[in-house]
């Protein structure tokens, strides 16, 4: 029988419970398992002394039980300290425990550990790191490479309730079955266009991605350029390939309500503006509308630096829709971003006598009903909202622009939920996506389903250049008179953490905690603190009366990332960032500099730092570009990493990256036109199979 007929259930060890999690991972044959491959791998294969050991390292060590002791401190923990042959030490720490983990970790007892180092407290420790408890008392031959018979062990994506070794297992016995009968696995890429890679065959690759031979080259199949990781690479473009043509043939079928040049509005809001627009401004604009003067629904991404002005091009083409009798609708994925579009269109759209409608979450009752009734007869013709937008009883008389800011946020089926409100009469809305997450135009055009790219690559004349300075928290004391300093001028600052709670795993300064240090060593200023856990309604009045110039220092965490716009807002610190992404912190810096004053960033960091940590903040530091920062945060880290998981509009791809891999992307090309110049039944079946294997559903990616 083959593989991809054969239920996850009829493993050994998989009952309903189990199951049912896996179905949530788009888990429910042995051939879905096979193809849920590893993320990332643990090099377990060498011991390395305690003694050597550095803040970041991911490392197997082995030591013997010298004192163990229950901390009733803050937080209940088990903290067990080890020493090796070579006399090095390190603590072991667990939150969660139980007494035969205790009564294992007794004074003399040999273990073997492997997990991620951190700088604790008090000295270097592994947090919850996994357990191996030696049996006998001879110790490993510990020593710095010394190695270890264990090959690389396969970490896999997982979700709550499922354990790597659960993985593990589940994995052993696919991968059995698969060498039982090789032939159980399709190959769905014919050999004329796999043969001339010279890589693996299918049924290989996947054994060796799943479980590296102890010879196999370590760095190799980490950075994902060995063949086998090559080969499944390219099935998997060749299938996004596939799946981007299928779009837009189906795209040419849709249609639109032409939007054309039906009146003086938007001459007038420009004539109104108290700035011209800039040359990249205005080449945008040209190309939204042109979209939107033809009879096929526009898709167009449009993609801009902080302050780059996108709001204001958004607001002319919503008037271009609104000229020709048609709906506006803008989403935003917070109410602090919703409303600050709201408060921006409407001062450059109600002195022309258009009519915008607030609708978000918080919306109760008659304040509801109303605004409802107003968009169902189109009395309100621009709307602005949250996710709000598109529920069950929200209808509009006639949408024919839908605009979607900070996209990524948005989960597919919400965006389409949104375009299918404006549906009339086989028409669709036309939409433009907007992002201020640059991504280079290369990845762009690979990733992105189907959409037209529009790139406001030019700031706004008079923008004062925010200074960044990376400062060691040894330096605190400076930084916090440095924020007197800045609030005691009439200016405003941030101060931003990267947690919510203590975390002794973690040593990021909380954001309470910070609040709570902050308010007593700065007694002059009136400061405020949100983070994601303070409910929407407890959050907006104090963004609002930091807005409003009623608080001068705004402790938070990276919920202010998009959504804040404070002009009098000058001085941003951030807490360990190390710990964040470029993209993030770029993002985050853009709060401030939007004044005439000059702007600083400090980046308050936690040494010491890894290589990998010093390099982003000296790139931080160096450029302020959002889209040269976004091409070095690509070549750092790889398209995966740097689209993310949570974007669920684009292509999540597994192995493959659209930059390291250029040479895959143009055989997938190759590959793709071959396959469908096969018109035949089972030339079209191997193509949805194909696709069905890789994408799943998120084929629908492209229906944004």
């Amino acid at each position: 029988m083959a593989l991809d007929q054969i239920p996850v259930t009829g493993l050994k060890r998989v009952g309903p419970k189990l199951a049912e999690r896996l179905r949530k991972l788009r888990i429910q044959t042995v051939a879905d398992l096979l193809f849920h491959l590893p993320a990332r791998y643990q090099d377990r294969s060498r011991l390395r002394p305690l003694a050597t050991l550095h803040d970041g390292d991911e490392v197997l060590v082995e030591g013997v039980v010298v004192d163990a002791q229950i901390s009733h401190g803050r937080r209940r923990s088990l903290k067990v300290w080890l020493r090796d042959e070579a006399g090095g030490g390190l603590m072991l720490r667990f939150f969660h425990f139980s007494r035969v983990q205790i009564e294992g970790m007794g004074m003399g007892k040999r273990l073997r550990c492997f997990g991620e180092v951190r700088q604790g407290p008090q000295t270097l420790e592994m947090v919850h790191p996994e357990v191996q408890y030696r049996v006998d008392d001879t110790p490993g031959a510990v020593g710095d490479g010394a190695a270890v018979d264990v090959p690389l062990t396969p970490i896999y994506p997982s979700t709550e309730g499922l354990q790597q070794i659960t993985w593990r297992g589940l994995t052993d016995q696919a991968l059995a079955l698969l060498a039982a009968h090789p032939r159980a696995l399709s190959d769905l890429v014919p050999a004329a266009i796999a043969d001339p890679l010279g890589l693996p065959a299918l049924h290989r690759a996947i054994e060796i991605v799943h479980r590296p031979p102890a010879d196999a080259p370590v760095q190799a199949l980490v950075e994902r350029r060995h063949p086998a990781c090559l080969r499944l690479a390219f099935d998997e473009m060749l299938a996004h390939q596939l799946a981007l043509r299928r779009l837009r043939a189906q795209r040419r079928h849709l249609m639109a309500a032409a939007l054309g040049d039906g009146g003086t509005l938007c001459g007038r809001l420009l004539a109104a503006l108290p700035f011209p627009l800039t040359g990249a401004q205005r080449r945008v604009l040209q190309e939204i509308q042109r979209d939107l003067a033809g009879a096929r629904p526009m898709m167009r991404l449009l993609q801009g630096d902080v302050g780059a002005g996108k709001t204001v091009v958004a607001a002319l083409a919503a008037l271009r829709a609104v000229e020709c009798g048609r709906q506006a609708a803008l989403m935003a994925p917070t109410e602090l971003l919703a409303e600050q579009h709201r408060k921006s269109l409407a001062a450059w759209l109600e002195p022309l006598g258009i009519e915008i409608a607030w609708l978000s979450g918080r919306h109760k009752g008659a304040e509801r009903s109303a605004a409802l009734a107003r968009i169902a007869a189109g009395e309100s013709q621009v709307i602005v909202g949250t996710h709000a937008l598109f529920q069950q009883d929200v209808a509009f008389a006639a949408l024919g622009l839908v605009i979607i800011d900070e996209q990524h946020r948005f989960g597919v089926h919400q965006r389409m939920a949104l375009r299918e409100k404006g549906a009339d009469g086989g028409r669709l809305p036309h939409q433009l996506i907007m992002t201020a997450t640059p991504i280079p135009r290369s990845l762009a055009m690979a990733v992105y389903a189907d959409l037209d790219l529009s790139v406001i690559d030019e700031l706004p004349p008079g923008r004062t250049p925010i200074k960044t300075v990376a400062v060691p928290d040894s330096r605190r004391d400076e930084v916090i008179e440095r924020v007197r300093s800045a609030c005691g001028a009439g200016r405003q600052a941030y101060w931003v953490c990267t947690l919510v709670e203590e975390s002794e795993a973690l040593q990021a300064q909380a954001a309470e905690d910070a609040a709570a240090d902050l308010r007593e060593r700065l007694q002059d200023l009136r400061i405020g603190l949100v983070h994601g856990r303070v409910k929407a309604g407890e959050r907006e009045p104090v963004m609002a009366a930091f807005a409003a110039g009623e608080l001068d220092l705004l402790v938070a965490t990276t919920v202010i990332e998009v959504g804040v716009d404070v002009p009098n807002a000058s001085l941003m610190i951030i807490e360990n960032p190390e710990r964040l992404g470029l993209a993030q912190l770029h993002q985050l810096r853009g709060r401030v500099g939007r004044g005439d004053v000059e702007s600083f960033c400090l980046l308050l960091y936690h040494a010491p730092l890894t290589a990998a940590a010093r390099e982003r903040l000296a790139i931080l530091r160096r450029e302020t570009s959002g889209f040269a920062i976004a091409d070095a945060d690509l070549r750092m880290r790889g398209a995966g990493e740097v689209l993310g998981t949570r974007q669920a509009g684009m292509a999540a791809f597994r192995l493959a990256d659209p930059l390291r891999d250029k040479d895959l992307v143009r055989a997938a090309q190759q590959g793709a036109d071959q396959l469908l110049a096969d018109r035949s039944p089972a030339g079209g079946e191997r193509i949805t199979a194909l696709i069905h294997r890789w994408l799943g559903d998120r084929e629908t990616y492209g229906h944004i």
